[in-house]
């Protein structure tokens, strides 16, 4: 069975940044299962894995456009320190929810000199070329719930 929109798919896999250093992988760990061509994979490493089936092994390498983007200056704010519920225990590093009438934003510290508080909206991936090591395990039909859900149900997705 080729892997294709609605499938349920479960992979093995190395994500390495252009460098080549580890930022995540399924070694050690239960495969990842996702619902094929639904968008709960980036774009890029979606497309690469069309067609593949059981045992496919595959390394590509994803440009930030068909990943988590380009990083946009425009989504990097400067806020008052006083504008944070607990002014005096925010630190870079951390992230925030907003809530803004488009959505849900994530937002991280990533500086702070004196009370300037600077925060960037990009996903922390943004503008990375990312390189995957992949190893598909499963490719079966997704049930009924789960076309109705949108997500994977039983090993490797959600229980309700």
């Amino acid at each position: 069975m080729k892997i294709a929109k609605n499938k349920v798919v479960g992979i093995h896999y190395t994500l390495t940044d252009g460098q080549g250093v580890t930022l995540d992988s399924s070694d050690g760990r239960d495969p990842l299962y996702y619902l094929h061509g639904n968008g709960h994979l980036i774009p890029g490493l979606e497309r690469e894995l069309e067609n593949k089936q059981k045992d496919d092994d595959l390394k590509v390498t994803i440009q930030p456009e068909d990943a988590y983007g380009v990083r946009n200056d425009k989504m990097v704010y400067v806020i008052d320190r006083a504008k944070f519920p607990d002014p005096k225990s925010i630190e870079p590093g951390m992230t925030f929810t907003s809530h803004t009438e488009e959505g849900d934003i994530n937002l991280t510290v990533v500086k702070i000199e004196g009370d300037d508080v600077t925060l960037d909206a990009n996903h922390p991936l943004a503008g990375q070329e990312l390189t995957f090591d992949v190893k598909v395990v499963e490719v079966r039909d997704a049930s009924e719930e789960e076309l109705d859900h949108g997500h994977v149900h039983g090993p490797g997705g959600h229980h309700h």
